[in-house]
């Protein structure tokens, strides 16, 4: 094998090849990137990489010399390429060994056994596409309510729901919710499907597929399917299994009658949340106060510090009190797309929902963060 293609090129595939790459592989082979160059696809360099939860594709443009087919270490070459000269590179074959050279720098890596190698998953048919901006933003708004706790899986990942034209994407960790609904173009105009992915994997997917305009999403559904997502785009492919196990009724949870409808500047409230929760000792929360033309944001109690803030807000309906974990509160706030957020209130001990005031008031807003007040006692 040998062939010559710009360091750019190859760092930029090498990274995004190697970040699904296992940290504590369980056979040696796993923590190998297959590189495929072969005439047959054009003078194109095919890079790999597979755990057998997610795997991982891209293709390149180079110059082949002479086709053929290797694995290294993937970490260690993603640091090489990253750290080379920005001149072209020239990776060949010698034995047992593979060559990097580039400019007056030169790197001998040891192979791993390619025929030890499992075979990547076959991309599923595909489902449909949406643009790849509007993906990416939808799934970082729902991703930040997703668990971390491995013991209740099925709260790791970000249910996908698939109805005609609209998907709709939803997540919790039981303290949280949040729901973003997006329209979207699918193959088959009466397609109902749904999928549990799993959060990590589907935010960095999204996030790094946005190089191309478009991405599609192939789901693999019907009798007998395997239980795995892909997505394409810009060039880059990616498999993951999907998680097992029910995620909760969510919709029962939203509710759909306010007492409280409270506006403020997201900008300024974020801010405000930030200073008054610097005095918050670890679990202790954020009071808010609801009243006419004013938000009272406190923090602290009477033998600790104590911090307070007013800020402008209009309030619809009934004042409130109530009471929030402020980094929860922080991550809805975050993931609002409008400059005014919106907070709907039942009463103090009830969920609220963390919204961006729609631009018509007569439609609802696409993302809905619910988030379980806490109780303060006395």
């Amino acid at each position: 094998m040998k062939f010559r293609v710009e360091r750019d090129v190859l760092a930029d595939a090498v990274a995004w090849t190697a970040r699904s790459l296992p940290v504590r592989p369980s056979v040696p082979v796993l923590a190998g990137m297959l590189l495929d160059a072969g005439e047959a696809d054009g003078g194109r360099l095919k890079l790999s990489s597979f755990d057998y939860e997610v795997s991982a594709q891209v293709s390149v443009d180079i110059d082949v010399e002479e086709p053929g087919t290797t694995l290294v270490s993937g970490r260690l070459l993603a640091e090489i390429t990253r750290n080379l000269p920005p001149q072209t590179v020239e990776i060949s074959t010698d034995g047992a060994k593979v060559v990097v050279s580039c400019g007056s720098a030169k790197f001998t890596l040891l192979t791993l056994p390619v025929e030890d190698y499992p075979t990547l998953p076959a991309m599923p048919g595909a489902t449909g596409t949406i643009g790849s901006d509007v993906f990416a933003a939808a799934v970082a708004q729902v991703a930040v309510a997703a668990g971390r706790d491995d013991t209740l899986p099925m709260l790791t990942g970000v249910r996908v729901e698939i109805e005609g034209d609209r998907l709709t994407l939803a997540s919790t960790d039981r303290y949280r919710l949040a729901v973003r609904e997006i329209g979207w173009k699918p193959q088959d105009p009466e397609l109902s499907a749904v999928a549990l992915v799993p959060a990590k994997t589907l935010a960095d997917t999204a996030k790094s597929l946005t190089s191309g305009a478009e991405v599609s999403v192939a789901l693999s559904t019907g009798e007998g399917a395997e239980g795995m997502i892909g997505f394409e785009g810009g060039g880059r492919r990616t498999t993951t299994r999907l998680l097992d196990g029910e995620f909760p009724k969510y919709r029962a949870l939203l509710p759909d009658s306010f007492n409280s409808i409270a506006e403020v500047n997201k900008a300024e409230f974020i801010e405000a949340v930030k200073r008054v929760s610097l005095v918050a000792e670890r679990n202790t929360p954020l009071r808010l106060a609801f009243g006419e033309g004013q938000a009272v944001l406190e923090a602290g109690t009477g033998d600790e510090a104590q911090a307070v803030e007013v800020l402008e807000a209009t309030l619809e309906g009934d004042d409130i009190q109530i009471a929030f974990n402020s980094g929860f509160l922080l991550d809805g706030l975050n993931a609002v797309d409008s400059d005014i957020a919106r907070l709907q209130f039942t009463t103090s001990t009830k969920p609220a929902i963390i919204s961006g005031k729609p631009a018509d008031d007569e439609a609802g807003s696409d993302y809905r963060y619910l988030i379980m007040p806490v109780r303060l006692s006395g």
